[in-house]
């Protein structure tokens, strides 16, 4: 491996990590010496670079440091082409115009070898004949997650009984054949899935739910895997 190669891989390494980590844990990630390690964290600080720890404490990239947007192996391009194509075949009609946009944004700024490389991807995505497209837009549901706003919709469940609930929308699963909306009810006063294809009318509410998303989120988690370990 290369020492380009190998700094632009300890920079992912430590973007992964929100916390420190140890110089012995990411020498062994990267395949190399601790006294390599700290020899590319001193090269990569003299770039600009923000990492800060020292040994026996740990390591963490402060944001606002950008590599050069054209550093992307082989399979990181197969990986950006592939997860393109499906979201801009299968989300919403804005999402799915942001992610040809991201991937032109991209091929933009590559060399002519990588560019021809990401435009001749083999990876292919067949059509969502199987997918159920609902009638709301989804583009509402993700702003609604984004800015922690309640929703007022009208659900119908699969017996086709329709029921007016108020949801506090902190994440939205996007499966082959179906788009699922994750909430707090306020009816049920628990966590429910809603199928976006069945709710029948939607309106984003003026006012902010009372928790936070990611700790709505991080509840809902530990939720569905004390369910499975239950099994």
């Amino acid at each position: 491996m290369s020492r380009a190669q190998r700094l632009l891989d300890l920079i992912q390494i430590l973007r992964r990590h929100r916390h420190p980590v140890s110089g012995h844990v990411l020498a062994r990630e990267l395949g190399v010496s601790i006294r390599t390690l700290y020899r590319d964290i001193a090269i990569l600080n003299a770039q600009g670079a923000e990492i800060e720890g020292e040994p026996g404490l740990g390591y963490v990239l402060r944001p606002g440091f950008m590599l050069p947007p054209l550093m992307f192996s082989e399979d990181e391009i197969e990986a950006l082409v592939l997860g393109s194509r499906w979201v801009g075949d299968r989300g919403d009609e804005r999402l799915g115009a942001a992610a040809r946009n991201a991937l032109a944004k991209i091929a933009a700024v590559l060399p002519a070898d990588l560019r021809d490389a990401l435009d001749a991807s083999p990876l292919l995505v067949p059509p969502a004949h199987a997918m159920i497209r609902p009638a709301i837009d989804l583009a509402v549901i993700r702003k609604a997650i984004r800015t922690e706003r309640k929703l007022a919709m009208s659900y119908r469940d699969v017996n086709g009984a329709e029921s007016r609930r108020t949801v506090w929308p902190f994440a939205l699963a996007f499966f082959e054949c179906a788009r699922v909306v994750v909430a707090w009810c306020e009816l049920r006063q628990s966590f429910r899935h809603f199928r976006a294809d069945r709710i029948v009318e939607l309106e984003v509410v003026d006012a902010r739910y009372p928790r936070r998303r990611q700790v709505l989120l991080k509840e809902w988690r530990e939720r569905e895997a004390g369910r499975v370990a239950a099994q």
